[in-house]
């Protein structure tokens, strides 16, 4: 796990709800994404986590990263 800015630990993976927020899309949408094979999941339960750095790869692909603006 690395360190944030804040100094606060920060996770290598994001939750439905996180890619939801980031993306401004509805669950829905982020599950069929996760489910899409587009970048790497891990399912634990019934629980999914999107690895962030497969996340992260597949955002700067399409275009939609904030960095490049």
């Amino acid at each position: 796990m690395s360190i944030n800015e804040k100094g606060t630990p920060q996770s290598r993976t994001y939750t439905v709800n996180d890619i939801a927020a980031i993306l401004g899309i509805g669950r829905a949408s982020v599950y069929k994404l996760a489910n899409s094979g587009l970048f790497k999941t891990i399912r634990i339960g019934n629980m999914i986590r999107i690895s962030r750095k497969s996340f992260e790869d597949w955002l700067k692909a399409e275009g939609l990263d904030d960095e490049t603006e």
